[in-house]
């Protein structure tokens, strides 16, 4: 990060490009490590509940694949969800939260709100499993434990996705099982789903994502403005610096930027994104994080090197 024209602030990570093919293009740190993809994983999870008989329509599949920010429209569908599946707020089994979205959350707490496991911004998924579960006459209680059903369902749709074996199980911030993959992986399996022939779980959560941007995250979040300004794109963030995106040809990257610093994510994905084929004026507005003082930009953030190829040139990277 640049303040004015000293360099204030560097953060390091990993990007793999991969061409519609599969072979990578471009890779810049470990992009063959196992981490977790954290909310990054909600695509591949959303394909496996479809295979196991998850019935939804296109928005609220989205939803379904969802960090949302806690919007009216999130909370209207989640209790859709649960309606459709005869159950209520009380069978969530995620972590109570208040909205993501910080207008959201600020209004929710000036109403005097709490957390809820409704407001989660995890709410949908956790929803979308448990309708999973009652479709197939699966228990609800225990939906969440990793030896469940449900869950190891969705550890072997992973697997297949990736093309990896599951290295370590964890749990993520929401309560729900969390399955490590590589970032090649990740990436490697959302382009599997952005590229998937018609009539595939995989096209129909590719489809919703696409089609429903803003319920898949929210109304101002970078991800929705990111997939509405290049066509075809289907894009996933997750919590500590990870952004995955891919293009309907295969072409996809995949981002996890080590420090799990937020401010790094987009203007290195859209770096990558340029490198990938993408219209650099498609991505302008993505490929830098401005810091203002008062209406004044002080400083700002954008990827240097061989990863800002297609940009104006940054500041110099930093020495060894």
């Amino acid at each position: 990060m640049m303040r004015g024209d000293i360099v204030e602030g560097v953060h390091y990570g990993s990007v793999v490009v991969l061409a519609a093919d599969g072979s990578v293009e471009f890779q810049c740190g470990d992009i063959e490590a196992a981490f977790y993809p954290r909310s990054a994983l909600k695509p591949l999870q959303t394909v496996a509940m479809l295979r196991a008989g998850l019935s939804l329509e296109d928005e609220l599949l989205a939803l379904a694949t969802a960090s949302h920010s806690g919007e009216e429209r999130h909370l209207a569908g989640v209790r859709r969800i649960l309606a459709t599946a005869g159950l209520t707020e009380e069978d969530l089994g995620n972590t109570p939260d208040q909205p993501y979205d910080p207008a959201v959350r600020e209004e929710w707490v000036r109403r005097g709100r709490g957390p809820s496991r409704l407001a989660q911004k995890c709410s949908g998924k956790h929803a979308a499993m448990l309708m999973t579960a009652r479709a197939r006459d699966w228990p609800l209680e225990d939906y969440l434990d990793p030896g469940h059903r449900l869950q190891r369902s969705i550890a072997r749709t992973v697997e297949e996705l990736t093309g990896e074996s599951i290295a370590r199980v964890s749990v993520d911030g929401c309560g729900a099982p969390l399955f490590s993959t590589s970032l090649r992986g990740l990436t490697r399996a959302v382009a599997s789903i952005n590229s998937a022939a018609p009539g595939t779980e995989e096209s129909r959560v590719a489809y919703a994502i696409r089609e429903n941007p803003e319920m898949a995250s929210g109304s101002w979040r970078d991800v929705a403005r990111l997939m509405r300004a290049v066509p075809g794109l289907l894009a996933k963030d997750g919590f500590e610096g990870v952004q995955v995106a891919a293009l309907p040809d295969g072409r996809a990257i995949g981002v996890k930027i080590a420090d799990g610093a937020d401010r790094a994510r987009m203007p290195v994905a859209a770096a990558a994104l340029a490198l990938c084929g993408v219209d650099p004026a498609l991505l302008a507005e993505f490929a830098s994080t401005s810091v203002l003082s008062g209406t004044t930009t002080v400083s700002s953030l954008s990827a240097v090197g061989a990863l800002a190829c297609g940009f104006p040139a940054g500041p110099p990277a930093p020495g060894p």
